[in-house]
């Protein structure tokens, strides 16, 4: 049996190395998208694969030659389905790039795969920052939990907060949320009087958001994946949690934009640091949200759009700079290095760690035109992961 398993392994290594080193005959360069499009996340993947296909409506599918092929799959968040999605491509389907992924675990089952067929993987959600670790192939636009943990510890304590409780959902992300929150607050004089973490699958907030209220800190700082957040505020303010005095503050996932519209007014005046705001005041972000919605009956774009947007641009930068003719290789070190203005602001891929650097936004939920908006008000620059920085 072990015979048996080890040679199937060896089998399936080879041929995904063989698929990593053909370049697509033909004149398609194929992109295979894996997204939860159903399940408990399925609002990311609608995101992220509207922000594609606007981004290709707007720049066109043709680049170096090639005719850009998306190949969508919906894994519903299940990591075996991920892997065997992302197998299936590679060695099938004879995928150029691997893009999406929705959260951590599905990056990191895909990520072997990747380095064997040498195929470049593009992270559009996913945030932990190890994930640019597990392969040398993986280049990440979305961004890593700990550039908005490390900002929202350094602005707390100066601004009244000096005693919190965390609260994060259990899976890798939500570790990185509370570890570099945790150790940049304290740093700063603040007190974490414990820290709290919720399964991520079927979570009922409500036993933990009890114990914060027994505890009586200044603020509660939360994560919780893309659209989670609402379950969040709605069982806060049932316990009168903003009433008894603590704020609740956290990274940008809580008053996620695409469901911060019918959150309602208890979420005003809620901080959080993030890398992306619909609200965001540049050209560049205002004609993205104005045709993002247009193309999709109204639907604001929230972070996980512009990782998809973002990631969809450099992936076809990679195809125009390497003429259609690269592998996998070529490819990536095409993406590595690219500077340019995102919605989000400027940003660019660093070249060493293949992650993303770009600005870290201080926001306040205000309303604006009668509607719920994260708002502005400080800007950090050039923030790199300080799980990576040295």
């Amino acid at each position: 049996m072990k015979k048996r398993l080890f040679l199937s392994t060896v089998v399936t290594a080879v041929t995904l190395a063989s698929a990593g080193v053909s370049f697509a005959q033909d004149n398609t360069f194929k992109v295979g998208l894996i997204l939860p499009m159903t399940g408990p996340f399925a609002s990311t993947g609608k995101q992220i694969d509207a922000a594609v296909k606007l981004y290709l409506a707007q720049n066109g599918d043709t680049a170096g030659g090639k005719k850009i092929q998306v190949i969508l799959k919906d894994d519903a968040s299940t990591p075996d389905t991920t892997k065997r999605l992302a197998q299936e491509l590679i060695v099938n389907d004879k995928v150029n790039v691997l893009a999406g992924f929705g959260l951590t675990p599905l990056a990191f089952a895909t990520a072997p795969l990747a380095t064997q067929s040498k195929t470049p993987m593009v992270v559009m959600a996913a945030a932990t920052s190890s994930i640019t670790q597990a392969s040398p192939y993986v280049v990440r636009t979305s961004f890593a939990l700990p550039q908005a943990a490390v900002a929202i510890a350094d602005w707390a304590p100066k601004n009244g907060i000096k005693k919190v409780v965390t609260l994060v959902s259990d899976f890798g992300p939500g570790i990185d949320a509370e570890k570099f929150f945790k150790d940049r607050f304290t740093f700063n004089g603040g007190v974490v009087l414990d820290t709290l973490r919720v399964p991520v699958r079927n979570p009922d907030f409500a036993p933990f958001l009890q114990k914060v209220r027994d505890l009586k800190p200044d603020a509660v700082y939360v994560f919780v994946p893309s659209g989670a957040g609402a379950a969040v505020v709605k069982q806060y303010v049932e316990r009168g949690m903003d009433k008894a005095g603590i704020k609740l503050i956290g990274t940008g996932d809580v008053t996620d934009d695409d469901i911060l519209v019918g959150m309602g007014d208890s979420t005003l005046g809620m901080v959080t640091s993030h890398h992306y705001s619909a609200a965001h005041k540049s050209a560049v972000n205002q004609k993205f949200v104005a045709a993002f919605e247009k193309a999709n009956g109204g639907l604001r774009p929230n972070f996980m759009a512009v990782g998809g947007y973002d990631g969809m641009r450099v992936i076809v930068e990679a195809l125009k700079a390497t003429k259609g003719k690269g592998t996998g290789d070529d490819l990536l070190a095409a993406m590595k290095g690219q500077i340019f203005e995102s919605p989000r602001g400027p940003m660019f891929i660093d070249a060493q760690t293949r992650d993303v650097v770009h600005n870290i936004y201080i926001r306040k939920v205000e309303k604006q035109n009668g509607q719920l908006y994260n708002v502005e008000f400080d800007t950090i620059k050039d923030v790199k992961d300080p799980g990576k920085a040295k």
